[in-house]
């Protein structure tokens, strides 16, 4: 039986410690008044907020100029009566109109750095929920293809998959809190927004907080059945009586059926938890493109805890070879998230619809280099490193590289999140690094805690012995 060490225990409960500072620093500090917001952005931006005043003020000027000529205009086809009143009238509208621009803007920029805390702490939350629901995925993966080599791991991806319902819970709760206008990620929950905004008003019947709140309570409903029962029949066939594998049956069963509602809830989430963020725009890949992030990490997680408890003498019959299985699958899973990541971003580039390149747009030019160094750290890095098969097989190497695919994806996360929300105000702050500690302590903690319910191998297995024998 595994023993939570009390160095890792603390550790976790450390991060957790430290992050809610961060997170609750972060929170504290966001401004609560339009005049709070922009001073906060003047004394970031120093002298480039005095540049944009400066470009502001010539604006301005320019539609007051643009007003006088209309007015000198007027002056020769009306009395001299008719014309003093018309260019009041006019004068008038364009202060009325430069007022109500400022006023909008700045509530745009306040609802962006009020967005900021709330954003990194969904960025944090989904990130590790990712990992669970994809381990969760992998894991059902195995077993409805009744694969024999990763039997000996299957405790490890179960101990994964325990963060599942904490992390479920934090987020439907975030998801409510939402719906109820605590912040203003999604801008088509804003009554406002959506009466000046015809596309989303065609999307109305499918974006609304009743449904969205209904179809997040039946993906989280499910996924979290499937890893109870599936959790339930993997302990049963352990303790089954010699030659009885009809738990092993039943998980194949409800196995092969999750996959078909997970694939088509795991789109559906992708659309409803990322993608609305940006309700003008869409993809037909984004659900892969979230479904080969979210892999590629649990695999990783998967083989970083594994070396982690082979290091302090548990999983002996786990080998170089299951090692090396989980090395190939974070290499060819890069590639593939790679694909997805170059077909999505090609061709709407290369086919330049405004509603469509907006998205990649405001990536590049607000965020380029955590949009281009995530490109690196999750393709370039891996490919480079995980080709060599010997590379595959050493432990040290698989753990730098590990680390460098879960950091890089994320900033993959960030990078689908953050824009839609906070906009070009962006920073690593307290909120962002404290988002970070604390689920990633959070995780640690939960999923430690579950290794050491039961024995570290699933003994009673029909394929344990070919999974024992798994060497070449």
């Amino acid at each position: 039986m595994y023993t939570f060490a009390q160095r890792l225990k603390i550790t976790a409960f450390v991060l957790m410690g430290l992050g809610f500072i961060g997170l609750a620093i972060g929170f504290a500090s966001a401004p609560s008044t339009v005049a709070e917001a922009q001073a906060m952005v003047a004394d970031a931006h120093g002298g480039h907020g005095d540049a944009h005043g400066s470009e502001h003020n010539t604006h301005d000027a320019h539609v007051a100029d643009t007003h006088s000529e209309e007015k000198n205009h007027d002056a020769h086809a009306v009395t001299d009566a008719h014309d003093q009143h018309h260019g009041d009238e006019h004068a008038d509208d364009a202060h009325a109109d430069d007022a109500h621009a400022d006023d909008h803007h700045g509530e745009h920029l306040l609802h962006q750095l009020q967005n900021k805390p709330w954003a990194a702490l969904y960025v944090a939350a989904f990130f590790f929920f990712m990992i669970a629901l994809g381990t969760l995925m992998f894991y059902a993966i195995q077993r409805a293809a009744q694969a024999g080599w990763p039997i000996l791991l299957f405790r490890v991806m179960e101990g994964i998959t325990a963060y599942l319902v904490p992390g479920s819970i934090i987020i439907y709760v975030f998801l409510v809190l939402t719906g109820l206008h605590a912040n203003h990620l999604f801008v088509w929950m804003d009554a406002e927004t959506v009466a000046h905004d015809e596309i989303i008003q065609g999307k109305v019947g499918y974006l609304n907080v009743p449904f969205f709140l209904i179809r997040a309570a039946i993906y989280l409903l499910g996924w979290n059945a499937y890893r109870y029962f599936s959790r339930k029949f993997s302990l049963a066939q352990d303790a089954a009586s010699a030659g009885d594998i009809s738990n092993h049956k039943k998980n194949f069963r409800i196995s092969a059926v999750f996959l078909v509602f997970f694939f088509v809830t795991e789109s559906m989430m992708s659309w409803d938890w990322i993608m609305s963020l940006d309700p003008h725009w869409f993809s037909t890949l984004f659900g892969w493109y979230v479904l080969a992030s979210m892999l590629v990490t649990a695999v990783t997680v998967i083989a970083l805890v594994t070396i982690y408890l082979k290091s302090k003498g548990f999983l002996p019959k786990v080998n170089h070879s299951h090692l090396h299985d989980l090395a190939k699958f974070m290499f060819g899973l890069s590639v593939f998230w790679t694909y997805l990541w170059f077909s999505q971003f090609m061709l709407i580039w290369y086919s330049n619809i405004p509603e469509e390149v907006t998205y990649f747009l405001t990536r590049i030019d607000d965020y380029n280099l955590p949009f281009f160094g995530m490109v690196v750290m999750n393709f370039v890095f891996p490919l480079l490193i995980l080709m060599s098969s010997d590379y595959k097989r050493s432990n040290w190497i698989i753990v730098m590289a590990g680390i460098i695919i879960v950091l890089g994806h994320y900033i993959d996360i960030f990078n689908m999140i953050m824009p839609a929300t906070v906009g070009d105000q962006w920073f690593i702050g307290w909120a962002e690094i404290g988002g970070f500690l604390f689920f990633a302590g959070l995780f640690i903690y939960v999923v430690f805690r579950a290794l050491t319910k039961v024995p570290l191998e699933a003994s009673g297995d029909p394929y344990v012995g070919e999974s024992e024998r798994f060497v070449y």
